[in-house]
């Protein structure tokens, strides 16, 4: 947030000054990514309009192409988590999500319900986006094509930062025993 209200120009002949203040043009990007162990996965460029169908797409076809670096091993053990977003919450990704890690997935309509409003207990939450956007937004973004190629960077950055991960794990274990000691209520007050 800048005041423009105190931003001032002192000289002899008008310097014609502009202040910018905001972009006229307005770009998102919809992103998902996921953090396993000390493996960051993805981010990957969603569709802009997610549904069932694109979602479902992307978990059979291109999930597993992004998985391709985790061992095997801790692949047939992970659990998957996703918020409730209406296009996670298809009956067709229920299903794929069931076929794919048995009960072994979080989300709306999963066998293991991620309550709304719940206590962050998220990596990609508490940590992940937070700093992408702390590297991403360092200086102005000007266009749709400067934020891919930020978030890239950004996210390359973190992936290279291996102790990052421990440091996330570490804040996990003590969110969750926080959480438990509060009853699970909010404990984010206590970290």
């Amino acid at each position: 947030i800048v005041n423009t209200h105190n931003n001032h120009v002192w000289a002899e002949d008008n310097p014609h000054a502009t202040f910018i203040h905001g972009h006229q043009e307005r770009f998102t990007v919809n992103l998902w990514a996921g953090i396993l162990n000390d493996f960051l996965i993805g981010p990957y460029l969603m569709p802009p309009r997610l549904n069932g169908h694109n979602y479902l797409v992307f978990l059979q076809q291109v999930l597993p192409e992004l998985m391709e670096d985790v061992p095997l091993a801790i692949r047939r053990v992970m659990w998957f988590q996703h918020d409730g977003a209406p296009a996670h919450f298809t009956a067709e990704v229920r299903n794929h999500l069931t076929q794919t890690f048995d009960n072994r997935w979080i989300g709306r309509g999963g066998p293991v319900t991620w309550p709304a409003r719940s206590p962050d207990l998220t990596p990609l939450d508490f940590f992940f986006w937070g700093a992408m956007k702390s590297i991403i937004y360092s200086e102005q973004v000007e266009s749709e094509e400067d934020l891919v190629a930020r978030i890239v960077e950004a996210s390359e950055t973190i992936r290279h930062m291996p102790e990052i991960f421990q440091r996330t794990q570490q804040s996990l274990l003590r969110r969750c025993d926080l959480c438990r000691n509060v009853g699970g209520r909010n404990f984010e007050h206590l970290l």
